[in-house]
């Protein structure tokens, strides 16, 4: 089945081309070049992804993010932005952005980025491999997560500590309990990326140290000494297997 995407991108070329790329891909193609009429478009059809750039006549592309993740179905979002300082960055990925590109960007690296996020959805819903059964016969896509005072619920990509609902952007959820489903294996940084982003390009190293350090933030009562994502020093990171 076709792959559905809405491109919402105010400068015509830059739209042009990366449809042109969707295109190869054999997906289907929607442009807008206004944030409110791109949220329009969402609301009113079904898409696979969203690639949304941040300067947008209208509503900015963080709102129609935000309002994206407000609402129940869920889509990858892959915005561009022509800002490059890290506290746009996290503002995107903080309000449900799956990952950024920055203008200008290759067309190789685009393309490497939306497969991932293909790859990724199509995993987590069980389209692209069949799930693995776990020792007790629960799917590993299905079965809940409890560890210490962390619940994860994968069907419904909620987490709970201490009984109390936290918010996680995509990326949080798909680093959490990858890390979960994992205890006591060390990953670097590298792997991380390869594994829960999809791709491993060197010199993005710092997107999980900071994708870390938000996680930490939320689900460690102490997050300058944590008791589930330890540091295993010269080489990377792993979850703990001791609570």
């Amino acid at each position: 089945m076709k792959k559905k995407v809405l491109i919402v991108e105010d400068d015509v070329d830059i739209a042009n081309l990366v449809k042109l790329q969707l295109l190869d891909l054999n997906c289907e193609v929607d442009i807008t070049h206004d944030g409110l009429d791109g949220l329009s478009l969402f609301k009113n059809n079904q898409y696979n992804m969203v690639i949304l750039d941040i300067m947008l006549p209208g509503m900015d592309g963080l709102d129609v993010c935000k309002a994206i993740r407000a609402m129940e179905s869920y889509v990858p979002i892959l915005m561009l932005t022509a800002k490059s300082t890290e506290l746009d960055r996290v503002l995107g990925l903080e309000l449900g952005a799956d990952d950024y590109l920055t203008k200008p960007f290759s067309v190789l690296e685009l393309v490497a980025r939306v497969k991932a996020l293909f790859r990724r959805v199509d995993a987590m819903q069980g389209t692209t491999n069949p799930q693995q059964n776990d020792a007790h016969g629960h799917k590993e896509g299905e079965q809940k997560i409890d560890v210490g005072n962390i619940e994860i619920n994968p069907p419904a990509r909620t987490v709970k500590i201490s009984k109390k609902s936290i918010s996680l952007t995509a990326k949080e959820f798909d680093l959490l309990i990858f890390f979960a489903r994992h205890p006591g294996q060390v990953f670097t940084r590298t792997q991380l990326l390869d594994k829960v982003w999809g791709y491993g390009h060197d010199g993005y190293e710092h997107t999980v140290n900071s994708h870390i350090n938000r996680l930490r933030a939320k689900v460690e009562i102490n997050p300058a000494q944590p008791d589930y994502i330890l540091t295993a020093w010269g080489v990377g990171y792993k979850f703990t297997e001791n609570i």
